[in-house]
């Protein structure tokens, strides 16, 4: 009796991180019960429970919006943990395919360019699984935001997070035909007096970021003056089809531009230095057996691109 009462305990407790995580990625504790198919009434008691087991307050509630505290975000790092453990643990003397729902950040051309067009061979080879994509350039909070798995270039900071590299995305530097007439054609990035260039602001810094030259295993700052800014990656591509200035941005985002001739690459024997494509997600050491599918394959998509 003793043992059975233990293991009830224990089974209550791993649905108890289940239900928390639920409320955490939802921000509402009404839908997070739906899903666990129990009362509303149940879910806040054992989320009660769990405070008290914990000894901390987890969650800070409003009439309007739950949302973790500061404890209870790395108490969400660690249950999604568990929980991924556990997962993969049955999953791994399992023939069953990962089923579940998937939260992914991505900025909206990387996801149209690169997954949109294998999304569907992707479900059909994994049918359990559906995903969720929110877009946009600023910093996503994974643990607030209930995402799984951000898709960020660059080099991320927080060391509290897990990274996973999955390729690099050249760089380009380039401007419009208007805009070369009227500043003319530099021929390297010691010729760039008088030019100017679109003023990208990093999310991270607050502050316009120069732009990069590499030579001879070296890499070259300039910042040149601005007449604009903006800290939208898809407002700075218009503003540079519009000739207000130099850019430089992944060559992806320009394909179209350069084939119809809206864009011109100039400075190609010095181009900036790649940037890294990173998935970057909480948790523990193991992903969930969806994610690390969804990892997969993301990692090989950009592997195909940088060998075409």
């Amino acid at each position: 009796m003793i043992i059975h009462l233990m293991l009830t305990n224990r089974m209550d407790r791993l649905d108890r991180l289940e239900l928390f995580t639920r409320i955490v990625e939802g921000g509402s504790f009404a839908a997070a019960a739906r899903e666990m198919r129990v009362a509303r009434s149940t879910a806040t008691n054992s989320i009660n429970l769990l405070e008290r087991e914990t000894g901390v307050r987890l969650l800070a509630r409003t009439t309007r919006h739950v949302a973790a505290t500061p404890e209870g975000a790395e108490f969400y790092r660690r249950a999604r943990a568990i929980l991924a453990e556990v997962e993969d643990s049955f999953g791994a003397f399992s023939s069953s395919s990962p089923s579940g729902h998937l939260r992914i950040d991505a900025s909206g051309l990387l996801t149209r360019t690169f997954l949109v067009p294998r999304l569907p061979a992707f479900l059909a080879r994994y049918p359990g699984l559906t995903l969720s994509f929110s877009q946009g350039d600023r910093f996503v909070d994974l643990v607030r935001d209930g995402v799984d798995c951000a898709l960020r270039a660059g080099h991320p900071v927080d060391s509290s997070l897990r990274m996973r590299r999955l390729g690099e995305l050249p760089e380009i530097t380039c401007a419009s035909p208007a805009y070369l007439e009227a500043r003319g054609l530099p021929r390297g990035f010691d010729d760039l007096d008088g030019h100017c260039m679109v003023g990208f602001v990093s999310s991270r810094t607050g502050e316009v970021m120069p732009l990069e030259f590499t030579r001879g295993g070296a890499v070259h700052l300039r910042h040149l003056p601005c007449v604009v800014s903006t800290d939208n990656s898809d407002t700075a591509a218009a503003l540079a089809r519009q000739g207000l200035g130099l850019i430089q941005a992944p060559r992806y985002r320009f394909e179209a531009d350069l084939a119809s001739g809206g864009l011109v690459e100039v400075l190609a024997e010095t181009p900036p230095e790649p940037l890294p494509l990173n998935a970057i997600h909480a948790g523990g050491r193991t992903v969930s057996r969806r994610l690390a599918v969804f990892l997969d394959w993301v990692r090989d998509i950009f592997a195909g691109a940088a060998s075409a």
